[in-house]
């Protein structure tokens, strides 16, 4: 008896259950596109494209910051061609000398007053400015203005203003009954008036910064805020707020380190003074340390320990905003 066994069909490129074992040209071009970046030449374009900018970064910054660093643990006087080695000492010095004490307290209350207040100002400046106004160009134009004078012809006009016998700020006090300030003897007033002069400058920073993000912002938010009926107050808090928390947090950085910075204002308006040290920074007693009482190293010493408040500040932000967006 014969029996046939059927055997199945090969599968044909018209069957259903073909399989081409040569994938499809899309497949092969996403499997290149993969391998990519693992090329020698994708790599050799990373290191030419790279490399500049850190060879820039490591001549103009690292390595000053770690000749300073090394500098802080020296007594040099700038005149000098020779620097004596004395470990901790200066450090010691500067944790002991009361004058220390007097320069961070007032780097903190500058520092602190020129953040908030050029962001709170530049934020509502913003909100305002965001508006359909008549004229809102040129003021927006007013406000940016200051901030691309240089700070040294700012700091020569601010003593006008604040001049306690002719200036403007005196005028108008005196027009309203109040008593004017003795702004150039008192180291309390002094500080002010720096800080009021630096905020003016810097206003306009924040004021463009805010501007751009709220001119991003997403109009469906606010057309469903609106359509649930919430009001003013509750769409900026519930809404602009958070939106604006990415540029709060760029802000909050960069004008932290930029007012950390500031020297030609309080140089040209005050000094350093009154009193010896009634608006001396950290910053600028760096510069009276090395280039006034030249000790250089005493000047390093300064400078080192800013660097380290700067980083460790600089890290706890950096922390609580990805703790913020996670």
């Amino acid at each position: 008896m014969l029996c046939f066994v059927q055997t199945p069909a090969s599968p044909t490129a018209d069957s259903p259950t073909a399989v081409d074992p040569t994938p499809p040209p899309a497949a092969r071009a996403k499997r290149r596109r993969r391998g990519l970046p693992g090329t020698v030449g994708e790599r050799l374009l990373f290191v030419a494209l790279v490399l500049p900018n850190l060879a820039l970064l490591g001549m103009f910054v690292y390595r000053p910051l770690i000749d300073n660093i090394r500098l802080s643990f020296f007594n040099w006087n700038i005149s000098s061609p020779t620097a004596t080695f004395i470990g901790w000492d200066n450090y010691i010095e500067w944790w002991n000398r009361p004058d220390s004490w007097v320069v961070v307290q007032n780097t903190l209350i500058f520092t602190l007053s020129a953040v908030i207040g050029s962001m709170v100002l530049g934020l509502a400046l913003a909100l305002l400015l965001d508006q359909q106004l008549i004229g809102r160009g040129i003021v927006r134009s007013a406000v940016f203005a200051p901030f691309v004078i240089a700070g040294a012809a700012i700091g020569v006009a601010f003593q006008f203003i604040f001049d306690p016998r002719f200036g403007m700020i005196s005028a108008l006090l005196t027009m309203v009954g109040l008593p004017v300030p003795d702004f150039y003897q008192d180291p309390n007033w002094a500080l002010f008036m720096v800080t009021v002069t630096y905020i003016w400058k810097n206003l306009g920073y924040s004021f463009v910064i805010y501007l751009a993000a709220l001119q991003a912002k997403p109009a469906e938010l606010y057309e469903a805020a609106e359509m649930d009926g919430a009001s003013g107050w509750t769409t900026f808090r519930k809404v602009t707020l958070p939106l604006l928390r990415p540029t709060t947090f760029f802000l909050s950085i960069t004008v932290l380190l930029n007012s950390l910075q500031v020297f030609d204002i309080i140089y040209v308006m005050t000094r350093g003074g009154p009193q010896g040290n009634g608006t001396s920074t950290m910053v600028f007693q760096v510069y009276q340390e090395t280039f006034q009482n030249f000790r250089a190293g005493y000047g390093a010493t300064v400078a080192t320990i800013m660097f380290l408040v700067l980083l460790v500040v600089t890290a706890i932000q950096v922390r609580v905003m990805d703790r913020k967006v996670t």
